[in-house]
This record gives C-alpha cells, structure tokens and sequence, in this order.
C-alpha cells in the first residue's frame, strides 16, 4: 500500500472510533471531535514516520493535544481573573459601571485571547505599540488595530460613554 491517501484513509477508518472514545473520556463531545480531527491532521503530516501499532501514538497525540488545549484555557482563565483584580484597568471607577465582579469577569470572559492580550500588554505591561508588536507576534500597525478594536469591544461589553479612554491611550 504505497498510496499515502489510501493508508491514512485506512489508519482513519481502523482507529477514528478508538481514538475519538478516548477523548470522550476527557472532554465534551465538541472538543473530542476537534481533538481528534487535530489527531489525525498530526497523522496525515507525520504520515511517513508512524509507528507500528499506530493507535498508541494516536492516542499519544490526542493526550497532548488535550493537554495543550487545558493549558491554554488555564492560562486565559488566570489572565481573565489577573485583569478582573485590577481596579486600575482603566481610568474611572470601574465599579460604577460593572455591578459585581461576577460580571466584570463575564465581560472580559467574552473577549477573545487575542483581545485581552492586546490589552494586557498595552495597558498592564505598558509596552509601546512596537514592544507589544513583537510579543504578539505582529507588526506594529497590526497590533495597533487588534489594541484599538479591543479597547472598542471592552468599552461596548462594559457599556462605557464613547469617548472612554483607557490608560495609556491619548
């Protein structure tokens, strides 16, 4: 079976149940699904290089990429609680506009990754637009456009006056 597209459709169909259930075991159907697309996406591109048994390292990758998908959300979960503790976030008292906390971490909760990094590094950290840039892995004029629509999508989400200005911003 010399057929690249003929031996993953054959990996595929012996172990796409296997592979699946283990992540049932660990995750919500969602995600399962997306763990194990991901597994088989890692397959197909290691194609050459499985082992024998392949459902072993199958599972491996499903294990890491779960592992990786935990550590990601723990990450924005402790930066979301991070930014909800900080009452200097942005000029004014936030809690007149935010009646408890519980919705103060709802609000940033709503906000993609990308939006609170934006944020974070801008009005946290106090990097220019080209430090943040660099973190962020973009140009500065790229993170400049992600920091102003996030500081747009916070002040809708927090119901602000239009004319809010967050720290650092002129």
């Amino acid at each position: 079976m010399d057929d690249p597209e003929e031996r993953f459709t054959n990996l595929y169909d012996r172990h796409y149940r296997n592979v699946l259930g283990y992540a049932l075991l660990r995750a919500e159907l969602a995600m399962a699904e997306d763990l194990t697309s991901e597994t088989f996406l890692v397959a197909w591109r290691r194609l050459d290089d499985l082992p024998d048994p392949p459902l072993p390292w199958l599972l491996g990758v499903t294990r890491n990429l779960l592992r990786n998908q935990r550590v990601r959300r723990l990450r924005s979960d402790e930066l979301i609680a991070r930014l909800a503790g900080l009452s200097s976030f942005v000029e004014g008292d936030v809690a007149e506009r935010v009646a408890s906390r519980q919705e103060a971490l709802a609000v940033l909760a709503g906000l993609s990754e990308q939006d609170i990094e934006a944020v974070v590094l801008a009005n946290w950290y106090g990097l220019a637009p080209a430090e943040a840039a660099q973190v962020a892995g973009c140009s500065p004029r790229t993170y400049n456009v992600r920091l102003h629509r996030a500081r747009r999508r916070l002040a809708d989400a927090l119901k602000l006056p239009p004319r809010f200005t967050f720290q650092g911003q002129a």
